[in-house]
């Protein structure tokens, strides 16, 4: 799991690195919304104030050579 908390009363953009969980999706726990997947560059997020997110990464399987 991953959390990020915004303890600003505003809103505030950060860059995370996630390097080491390339290729996973972020998929919000309380919603559970996919966000995009996290890749080689600064994982981009933007939270309202006195917000957070609180991610599990999840690795989406390919549906190549799957059958409907």
């Amino acid at each position: 799991s991953v959390c990020v908390h915004n303890f600003a009363r505003f809103a505030q953009p950060t860059e995370l690195d996630l390097r080491e969980f390339s290729g996973r999706h972020p998929v919000e726990l309380f919603g559970g919304v996919r966000f995009p997947a996290i890749g080689e560059l600064p994982y981009l997020l933007t939270l309202g104030g006195h917000g957070f997110y609180w991610f599990r990464l999840t690795r989406v399987a390919s549906r190549i050579g799957r059958r409907l």
